[in-house]
């Protein structure tokens, strides 16, 4: 997946990437039971609409790609919005390696947590877990495969793989189904870190 990613960006590619933050994500930072502005993390950043739209709304936001072209645009892209979010180049599977620090309120992974390879999601859930203080909430966009991995598209997650694998560490509050995408269905997760 890295190379297609890599290609993606280069060749303009990006149909995950709309420049509009998610309705999810839009009713934690402003609707009825809003989130205080504390520390966010975006894992899989892309081009940073979503780190922006934090930083936009008061919260310290930093964003994490292992792609540099899009790093590059989502600095340029804050730039332009008057923000300053910090971006990173790096592997959100190495998150303790990257000096992110710790202690945030909340992480965002729309579409990167079900791209990563089997071998690599448990080091992902105990760097998340690392960074999160006790009683963060995390939102998790990700496909679900039915029973074998995409041939084409992100590699999805298995039902109750989320719950799985999460587990140790946070407490699956929601699921809620997304719209259909490649073949395949799709959730938002939502995590609360364990006290």
């Amino acid at each position: 997946m890295s190379v297609f990613f890599r290609a993606a960006y280069l060749f303009g590619f990006k149909p995950w990437d709309t420049g509009v933050p998610p309705p999810e994500l839009v009713s934690v930072v402003e609707g009825q039971d809003s989130l205080a502005p504390g520390k966010a993390l975006d894992l899989g950043c892309g081009t940073g609409t979503n780190s922006i739209y934090l930083a936009q709304h008061g919260w310290d936001a930093t964003g994490i790609d292992f792609v540099p072209r899009a790093i590059n645009a989502a600095r340029r892209k804050a730039a332009a919005a008057g923000v300053s979010p910090r971006f990173i180049v790096g592997d959100v599977t190495r998150l303790t390696e990257l000096g992110v620090g710790s202690g945030y309120d909340l992480l965002l992974d729309l579409g990167c947590f079900h791209s990563i390879p089997d071998t690599g999601r448990d080091a992902y859930v105990r760097g998340a877990t690392q960074v999160a203080r006790p009683g963060a909430v995390m939102l998790l966009f990700c496909a679900v495969r039915r029973d074998k991995p995409q041939r084409i598209g992100p590699r999805g997650v298995a039902p109750g793989e989320v719950a799985q694998r999460f587990g140790s560490g946070w407490e699956l509050v929601a699921e809620q189904a997304g719209r259909p995408m490649l073949g395949c269905f799709s959730a938002w997760y939502r995590l609360h870190r364990k006290l």
